[in-house]
């Protein structure tokens, strides 16, 4: 086969896949789109949450190394890092439980300073069934009060 026939045959075969991108695009609604958005949101959180905690622990480090064996400041810095190390064990937890249930994507937040359990889910669909089944989710598993849960549906 000649050169110049390789070059035809290879930019028809560029051509064609760049038309099928485009039609794939057009044809589904910018759903892919949409869903790399979300995935992109949940997993850029989860890895911002990850250095943060990270951040927490090593400061925590520092401060225990740093004090005095018997020190007040020494026992208060192992209670905090003992506590973090479990609400992140805990929002872990929650996440495979609520995603075993059939959410797609799901993240939540849980703080040492406040009660709030927040949770944010990917479901286009989301109604009040799905929200009674986060809420008892939660609160069979963590004895979390209600009024505490704040429950946002990603569109």
């Amino acid at each position: 086969m000649s050169k110049k026939k390789k070059i035809i045959i290879l930019s028809s075969m560029i051509a064609l896949l760049a038309v099928t991108a485009v039609f794939n695009f057009v044809l589904s609604g910018n759903a892919v789109v949409n869903d790399s958005v979300g995935a992109s949101y949940f997993s850029e959180y989860k890895t911002e949450r990850s250095s943060s905690r990270n951040e927490q622990i090593l400061q925590l480090d520092k401060i225990i190394a740093e004090s005095d064996d018997d020190s007040q400041v020494k026992e208060t810095a192992l209670t905090q890092k003992l506590q973090l190390t479990a609400l992140t064990e805990q929002e872990l937890r929650l996440e495979s439980l609520i995603k075993a249930h059939g959410y797609e994507e799901v993240v939540v937040t849980m703080s040492l300073n406040s009660p709030n359990v927040n949770v944010v889910v990917i479901d286009n669909e989301f109604d009040q069934t799905d929200a009674v089944k986060i809420y008892s989710i939660l609160t069979q598993n963590n004895q979390i009060d209600a009024e505490n849960i704040n429950i946002i549906p990603y569109l």
